[in-house]
């Protein structure tokens, strides 16, 4: 039997059932569980080699943790085995007959809310744990708050750690009201599950529990094989950030001139007006091609090479879009900004913005207001944004860049700050 896998974005047959990528990133408050959950999620679901259970049965003998700790699958640094705790962004992958996902388990620490920005700016889900025992903490609430900014397109809570609350109903269902009451009305949580599991002991997460029988959902590895995720790209806007300008020297290929990238948006097909931004010059799609040859069109997250009918100034960083709908071309932005720095972010301050494939110099014209997490609320006064602390910027650029709402297209609509003099990244920020 062959069914369609998607390598690189485009379809190819293989053996076995039909699989699709899933990204998801996992966050939570500490101790909720996150690590045993996708320790879990992998032993249940065969996806653990022998070489690494071994290993596994072998250091939690050594610890004295009494029975297989799975948390140890995804807590690989040195550092988290011996306190216990997730510091950096762990990523594993595995597969079903239904789909292949990869996973970032993402700290749980406050001082590390930067690393959950990191694995979950790329993904199509995130899974935010709560204790049974302790509800919506602190935590809790700003992962989510994160998620709904980052327009993660679907959102599962999941109720861990029920087989210390005897597997009360009452108890999931008190969580849940919490959340919602919570989150009413904000942008960005508009699918939301709730998930009753009990990671330790498997209930819930890859087989639905005899202990739970007034949960009528799927369980987890089920929600996250089936939810639907074919229609969260942008297949309408057109978006071709130029990561390349490809000129090959020999002189078999002399006047080749091809441009790659990744798609960010559309469907691309040759014969297709295109202007090219921010230069504003026009042309016409002569092919487009990838490592097999000549493609009759290409959509995200497709990396090809796109040749013009017209030999106009195309450099890496510029946009190629449709002409009816192309993005913003600006010197101004306003964004959603995550600072990601012990130094605060400033008015005034000036740093380096990296936009696609784009680099700027930009300046901090003022901040409007920074963002409560627990309540979600604005803080109007804020003078300054300190690490972890998100906020709304305004910023001032040395040169035009080619843009999107984030909401539009998280691709075009996000960019990070670079500290031109450590070259560190300072900030992740989102355009409104």
């Amino acid at each position: 039997m062959t069914a369609t896998i998607e390598t690189n974005g485009r379809p190819e047959r293989s053996r076995g059932g039909t699989t699709e990528l899933l990204r998801f990133a996992t966050a939570g408050s500490v101790d909720d569980g996150k690590s045993t959950l996708i320790g879990r999620l992998l032993h249940d679901a065969k996806s653990i080699l022998a070489d690494q259970l071994a290993a596994v049965k072998e250091t939690s003998e050594r610890r004295g943790d009494g029975e297989l700790n799975l948390a140890l699958l995804t807590d690989g640094l040195r550092a988290e085995r011996e306190q216990g705790i997730t510091i950096d962004v762990a990523y594993r992958s595995f597969q079903t007959d239904r789909r292949r996902f990869i996973i970032a388990d993402c700290p749980g620490h406050e001082q590390y809310t930067r690393n959950m920005v990191t694995g979950a700016s790329t993904a199509d889900l995130a899974l935010v744990l709560v204790d049974a025992r302790n509800g919506l903490v602190r935590q809790s609430r700003r992962h989510a708050a994160i998620s709904a900014l980052l327009r993660t397109p679907h959102l599962v809570v999941a109720v861990n750690k029920m087989d210390l609350v005897d597997f009360d109903q009452a108890t999931f269902d008190r969580i849940v009201a919490d959340f919602r009451s919570w989150s009413d009305g904000i942008a960005g949580f508009e699918d939301v599950s709730f998930i009753p599991v009990s990671a330790l002991k498997g209930d819930n997460v890859v087989d639905l529990s005899e202990r739970m029988p007034w949960y009528d959902g799927p369980a987890l590895l089920d929600h996250l094989e089936t939810v639907e995720i074919a229609g969260d790209r942008n297949f309408d806007d057109w978006r071709f950030p130029v990561q390349w300008v490809v000129r090959p020297r020999d002189d078999e290929h002399h006047d080749y001139r091809g441009y790659a990238g990744q798609v960010a948006g559309g469907v691309l097909v040759p014969g297709e007006e295109v202007v090219v931004l921010p230069s504003g010059r026009t042309s016409r799609i002569a092919s487009i091609e990838s490592f097999e040859g000549s493609l009759a069109e290409a959509f995200p997250p497709q990396s090809v090479t796109v040749r013009l009918e017209d030999d106009v100034d195309v450099s890496r960083g510029d946009l190629i879009a449709r002409p009816s709908d192309a993005p913003t071309v600006a010197r101004e932005l306003e964004a959603v900004v995550c600072w990601m720095a012990d130094a605060p972010l400033r008015p005034r301050a000036r740093y380096a913005i990296k936009h696609a494939a784009r680099a700027v110099r930009a300046v901090v014209d003022g901040i409007d207001w920074k963002l409560d997490v627990e309540t979600l609320g604005r803080d109007p006064d804020a003078p300054e944004l300190a690490l972890n602390e998100i906020g709304h910027v305004k910023l001032r650029l040395s040169a035009p860049l080619a843009f999107d709402p984030y909401e539009r297209n998280r691709d075009t609509g996000s960019f990070i700050l670079i500290d031109e003099a450590s070259n560190d990244t300072v900030g992740a920020g989102l355009i409104v």
